[in-house]
């Protein structure tokens, strides 16, 4: 039996004996009661599973991490959903990685069957020397669209997100028969679409490319810019996790020879422009079914950039979100849920 007393609140408080509580005392007899039972053949009586070993399972739902090799590349991506539901490809911004889609895929591939790839110089992709691989959106176009054909990936819908859209209407343009549908989430194809952040880019790099107009830029490759492209604009900054902002800037911006990669793709994106007559003939001449979910408040492309589409596609869906350029991490359910009311009602 153990000793006890009465604190000061009047309250029970039983005292240790050999330095021990009693309440430790007593856990430790059950303890041992359980896990050394006199007559082993009791624990396999009170515990049926214990012999059974838990394997992993793969659901339509669950996502998975693979690599393909392209054009001598490691391509790294994620992939979900059953492969006899219709395909859907998911074109990553700057400076992200599928990371982008980590909760957008599970919510999608109970109805399609997504896959999202990193670029090179992306996330877990091969990043190879720039001296030896020209980093263009071209060159990503093209070992992108390579990677869709040993996927066998030849009809999908394009979900199209800031560096996704010159990724994806590159790849749609060349081959408009792979084109199912697309969702436009915050990728410009339009002058109008240009907010001032841009300024040190075009008014500057794409003019002249020399050590002082790359210095001009040099702070968007910083780590505090990533996280203000994240959260500007957000009305819900809770809702976006800081492992967005640290995964880009150590995974992607802090590769070797990352800010020789970027920069020379800062500086190609002035290609970008050029091809944004082609882009919206394309649009205006296919009339691909296209849904729109525009971040009113993006840090890099203007409300007025989300509505240009309309004059090239009327009958696209428009959902204005109270969002930034990452919308898809305080939007999700509504471009979720979104998409797949969308691809039902009008593409099925």
């Amino acid at each position: 039996m153990h000793e006890s007393s009465v604190g000061h609140d009047g309250q029970y408080e039983p005292t240790q004996k050999n330095g021990i509580s009693p309440h430790v005392a007593r856990g430790v007899a059950i303890l041992r009661a359980i896990c050394l039972p006199s007559k082993p053949t009791i624990l396999a009586y009170y515990h049926p599973f214990a012999a059974m070993t838990y394997s992993p399972t793969i659901t339509d739902t669950t996502v998975t991490y693979q690599t393909l090799e392209v054009d001598g590349l490691k391509i790294a991506y994620r992939e979900a959903g059953n492969t006899a539901n219709p395909k859907l490809v998911l074109f990553h911004g700057w400076p992200s990685s599928s990371h982008q889609y980590r909760n957008l895929i599970p919510a999608l591939a109970k109805r399609f069957h997504v896959v999202c790839p990193d670029y090179p110089g992306f996330g877990n992709s091969d990043a190879p020397d720039p001296a030896k691989f020209t980093y263009t959106f071209d060159k990503i176009a093209e070992v992108v669209g390579h990677f869709l054909e040993k996927k066998g990936f030849s009809k999908y819908g394009l979900f199209m997100q800031d560096y996704g859209g010159p990724v994806g209407f590159r790849i749609a343009t060349q081959n408009p028969s792979v084109v199912e549908w697309i969702t436009i989430q915050n990728t410009n194809a339009f002058e109008v679409g240009f907010t001032e952040a841009w300024g040190g880019l075009r008014n500057a790099l794409w003019k002249n490319r020399d050590a002082e107009s790359e210095a001009g830029v040099a702070a968007l490759l910083e780590l505090g810019t990533v996280q203000a492209v994240y959260l500007t604009g957000s009305t819900k900054p809770e809702l976006i996790s800081p492992d967005n902002w640290n995964h880009d800037y150590h995974l992607t911006l802090e590769k070797p020879n990352a800010k020789k990669i970027q920069m020379d793709l800062f500086y190609d994106y002035r290609t970008n422009v050029d091809l944004y007559p082609k882009w919206q003939a394309f649009l205006k001449e296919t009339q691909p079914k296209t849904v729109i979910f525009w971040g009113q408040s993006d840090i890099f492309f203007t409300p007025a950039g989300g509505e240009a589409f309309l004059q090239v596609l009327p009958k696209a869906e428009m959902h204005r979100l109270n969002a930034g350029h990452f919308a898809v991490e305080d939007c999700l359910t509504v471009i979720a849920e979104g998409m797949i009311q969308f691809y039902d009602r009008n593409v099925a």
